[in-house]
């Protein structure tokens, strides 16, 4: 997909108080180890998945579905894709997935999108439909933690292309948020000190046509 915008940002534009308290909400809930595409939440990882998935995946997660935070956030999705020009056709977010990394912790090079729509049970909103913005919110003062830098692959790993790496730095302000195509690789880059606090929603829509 040619973009003359791959991702639109806003600087501190969720409230610290705000912030604060999604990661207090957070804490309190029971987090589990992220996994990836090909492995299941519901299923208890052998010792040697564990593995493999450490390869691609190392950070702990909680998912969140309360109305509050989509509410602080969603304006700034539909302002994104306005402004950038994608304007991509959403009816519907998934549950918030909030996201700790640690020292060491990191997320290697993914995309959140796929062509392929959800087949889930009858009534699911997300039946029928992709992926099609991602969004990543700065919940820590930048000062707490080093690394866990957020980074975008502009060639989409395309072969025939050298590699167009760009560091989200605009996004390092608390309560900064980024909003990006689903299709877009990016990963998140290890933490060296401290700890990282972001969350991150996906936005779908039906497919392209």
């Amino acid at each position: 997909m040619n973009l003359t915008n791959y991702y639109w940002y806003f600087q501190s534009a969720i409230p610290a108080r705000i912030c604060d308290e999604i990661i207090r909400y957070g804490k309190q809930r029971k987090d589990q180890v992220a996994v990836t595409g090909g492995f299941s939440e519901s299923k208890k990882l052998n010792p040697q998945q564990v593995k493999d998935l450490k390869k691609k995946r190392d950070s702990n997660i909680v998912w969140l579905n309360e109305r509050w935070i989509y509410r602080e956030i969603h304006p700034y999705v539909h302002q994104a894709n306005k402004n950038a020009g994608w304007n991509f056709q959403w009816d519907y977010s998934e549950n918030c997935q909030f996201t700790k990394y640690n020292k060491g912790q990191y997320y290697g090079w993914h995309c959140d999108g796929w062509d392929k729509p959800y087949q889930r049970r009858a009534g699911d909103p997300a039946t029928g439909k992709i992926r099609k913005l991602s969004v990543t919110v700065s919940l820590s003062d930048e000062k707490d933690y080093t690394g866990g830098e957020l980074e975008f692959d502009f060639r989409n790993l395309d072969p025939d292309k050298k590699p167009n790496i760009k560091q989200c730095k605009e996004i390092l302000p608390k309560g900064s948020l980024v909003v990006f195509p689903a299709d877009l690789w990016h990963r998140v880059c290890p933490v060296k000190k401290g700890a990282r606090y972001s969350l991150v929603m996906w936005s779908l829509g039906w497919p392209f046509k």
